[in-house]
């Protein structure tokens, strides 16, 4: 063993998979480096990953817990992206008062890039899960049993049938 990282120990990786995956993960980092200076390029992308994602759950027409969860997160990230990283309020007056004062712009909680590829990260992870009907609602709330639907035999509807009428 060369050492804890070295090439041939078992902390460092030194198998083919792990080889492969840090080949793939330099290069996935490298084009992810050459995008940053592209920001209409890289939002178009993500318009239309989303797209991509609103057509599937359309036609679909199911898997509306991943959109909800989907929806809750890009609206945490939405938080983020327009908060300011200080507080104002415990930092004291955001507007230099005397000539000795520095003047501090707009931090952003989260940054334009970072905001754009966790965005984008999760509209390809939620498009990825509209191909496995385990993350589909409907069949889960039915007991895997879409006859059920046509049937109307709900349990939840069993006993309302005649009570109103």
């Amino acid at each position: 063993m060369e050492g804890l990282y070295g090439e041939d120990s078992v902390i460092g990786g030194g198998g083919p998979a792990a080889k492969w995956r840090d080949n793939m993960s330099r290069k996935f980092q490298y084009y992810l480096d050459k995008s940053t200076p592209h920001p209409v390029a890289r939002w178009i992308g993500s318009v239309v990953a989303a797209a991509l994602y609103c057509l599937r759950v359309y036609y679909v027409k199911g898997f509306y817990i991943v959109t909800y969860g989907l929806g809750i997160y890009i609206l945490n990230l939405l938080i983020g992206f327009l908060s300011p990283q200080v507080d104002p309020e415990s930092e004291g007056p955001a507007l230099p008062t005397r000539g000795s004062d520095e003047f501090k712009p707009f931090i952003r909680r989260l940054p334009e890039f970072k905001f754009w590829y966790a965005l984008t990260k999760a509209f390809v992870v939620a498009f990825c899960l509209t191909f496995f009907s385990i993350f589909d609602a409907k069949r889960a709330i039915l007991g895997k049993s879409p006859h059920r639907l046509t049937r109307q035999a709900l349990p939840e509807t069993k006993g309302l049938q005649g009570c109103c009428t």
